[in-house]
């Protein structure tokens, strides 16, 4: 007999200056049975969040790059520091959205500061969304992308053998299945994957998973929309490709070392943890880092906020020390 999991309550596990934040996000439920009204409300919401100012320093181009078989070519948009050195590290970044929504733009301070501060080609790919555009033509987007700026390295005055890849959310799980599909298909060798709270696991049967219902975050019933969307309704399903859902890999041996971050309060906690262990079992390198206080991007929601500050310090020295060590 299955046994209820409590839900939790987010609010009374934050911290004074989440909590302020916390307090100001809208209750009201986007409906996700209608995904491009779901999309369009949190494409309002992304608009007022706190975006950091694009550097000076740093340069942008978008560039186009062939696109997966029968698909359209895929829009990159490179940020390249005014000081980057020849044969500099690159990044490669998936933007976030739960699969259904996001756009390279959202990412826009993201990118530039990471640019700036380590010095390096940041590159982030406009792949297409569900449900319009089922798995697995996101992935193949941004796989397509990554085998281009492989190729373009020496174009680009970039180390072909210090390319890592990284996202958030959707752009965390799209980023795993990626490294999945670059392992197996050898043609884009990757150094590091950066996790950020990755949305990987289409079976939604973590306790996690269950106890965030909260309307204020991405909850369960978001998150049942978005693997639906991108699995045309088969979230949950017995044949799902592991480069849509990496948890269903069977061998993760061989993968580039890992950094998965996710709060304790965020849903995916759970599977991103089993994710990192699995790896780990693997004898793939994973650091893992789990914020208590801390909910599905509220490092973003609340960027002045002091654990928002420590966790994007983590991430970027992590990040530094995967690229120039």
């Amino acid at each position: 007999m299955s046994t209820r999991v409590p839900t939790i309550d987010i609010a009374s596990r934050l911290d004074a200056e989440h909590r302020a934040v916390f307090e100001t996000l809208p209750r009201k439920r986007h409906d996700w049975s209608d995904i491009s009204s779901a999309r369009a409300s949190l494409a309002k919401f992304i608009e007022k969040m706190h975006q950091p100012a694009l550097p000076a320093s740093v340069s942008t181009e978008d560039r186009y790059a062939p696109g997966p078989a029968g698909g359209p070519d895929v829009m990159l948009r490179l940020y390249r520091p005014a000081s980057l050195p020849r044969s500099a590290p690159a990044f490669y970044w998936i933007h976030g959205g739960g699969m259904v929504t996001g756009d390279v733009d959202s990412t826009d301070g993201y990118c530039s500061s990471i640019a700036d501060e380590l010095n390096i080609l940041v590159t982030s790919v406009e792949y297409r969304l569900a449900p319009e555009h089922p798995f697995p033509a996101p992935m193949e987007d941004c796989y397509a992308g990554l085998v281009w700026l492989s190729a373009s390295a020496d174009e680009l005055g970039v180390d072909r053998s210090r390319i890592a890849i990284g996202g958030a959310s959707a752009g965390g799980g799209l980023a795993a299945g990626v490294a999945l599909a670059a392992r197996d298909r050898g043609e884009a060798p990757l150094c590091f994957q950066l996790l950020v709270y990755p949305m990987l696991d289409d079976r939604n049967i973590t306790r996690s998973s269950q106890a965030i219902l909260d309307p204020r975050v991405w909850n369960r019933e978001a998150n049942i929309a978005g693997w639906n969307a991108y699995l045309a309704g088969n979230a949950g399903g017995d044949d799902v490709s592991p480069y849509a859902s990496p948890p269903r890999e069977t061998d993760l041996a061989g993968l580039p070392p890992a950094y998965v971050n996710v709060g304790a309060l965020d849903l995916f906690v759970d599977e991103d943890v089993a994710y990192a262990r699995a790896m780990s079992h693997a004898g793939v390198p994973v650091e893992l880092h789990v914020y208590p206080g801390a909910y599905h991007a509220s490092q973003a929601v609340a960027p002045n906020a002091e654990l928002s500050r420590r966790w994007n310090a983590d991430e970027r020295a992590a990040l530094r020390r995967a690229l120039w060590s």
